[in-house]
């Protein structure tokens, strides 16, 4: 579960630019919702290094809870860190770290650049021209912010989730929250808070330390 809620994670927040284009018959999307994900990702774009706090819960098909977890990321340039409960993911560019606490173990991967992976830096940047179609629902105040509601839905219909809804912090035009389901019923709900597109991380961040890690055992798949 630890896995699949991580993986889950990086799907959302955002790195090939080999696509699928969108094909005759399978629609457009909504020009008014492409100028507010534009918005978001320049926005983004000035950022040079990020931090943020995510808090994820989990619901099945009957909307029973079925989990709840918090956790922390970072980012800069291509390089990201994700912390959450029970593991860690550290991506310094090349290599990908995953560390299982409950396990002591860490499996390293390289990243493939002809795998349409979405990490991170692409949820906040221009994945949805290629990867979606979007359109704007609508607006609505939560806890005094104006948000706006923009629907994707997958152009690649093999994707275990066939929506994701974000919701956009009309002020600053930045993410405050996702929800992603599933084709199993499973509905994954991410929020953002305390987002810093002026932290002051280093490259080391982004590197797993074994020598933090004591007797971790490493599975090396590169």
């Amino acid at each position: 579960m630890k896995k699949i809620i991580a993986s889950l994670f990086i799907s959302l927040v955002a790195t090939s630019a080999l696509m699928a284009q969108p094909k005759p018959g399978m629609g457009s999307s909504d020009p008014e919702a492409k100028k507010i994900l534009d918005a978001v990702s320049a926005k983004f774009k000035t950022f040079k290094a990020v931090q943020a706090k995510f808090a994820l819960t989990i619901e099945n098909a009957g909307g029973k809870a079925l989990g709840n977890k918090t956790g922390a990321l970072s980012m800069k340039g291509n390089k990201y860190r994700i912390s959450i409960t029970g593991q860690e993911i550290f991506c310094d560019g090349v290599n990908v770290s995953t560390y299982d606490k409950s396990a002591n173990e860490v499996t390293i991967t390289k990243i493939d650049p002809t795998v349409n992976t979405i990490t991170p830096q692409k949820l906040f940047t221009n994945f949805y021209d290629k990867d979606f179609l979007y359109k704007l629902n609508g607006e609505s105040t939560v806890k005094g912010k104006k948000l706006q509601e923009i629907e994707l839905t997958p152009i690649d219909k093999t994707k275990p989730f066939f929506k994701v809804l974000l919701y956009i912090d009309k002020a600053n035009s930045t993410i405050s929250s996702a929800k992603l389901f599933e084709k199993s019923g499973n509905k994954y709900n991410y929020s953002v808070s305390n987002l810093n597109g002026k932290a002051n991380v280093t490259d080391a961040q982004f590197v797993f330390d074994a020598k933090q890690y004591p007797g971790a055992e490493v599975v090396d798949l590169r």
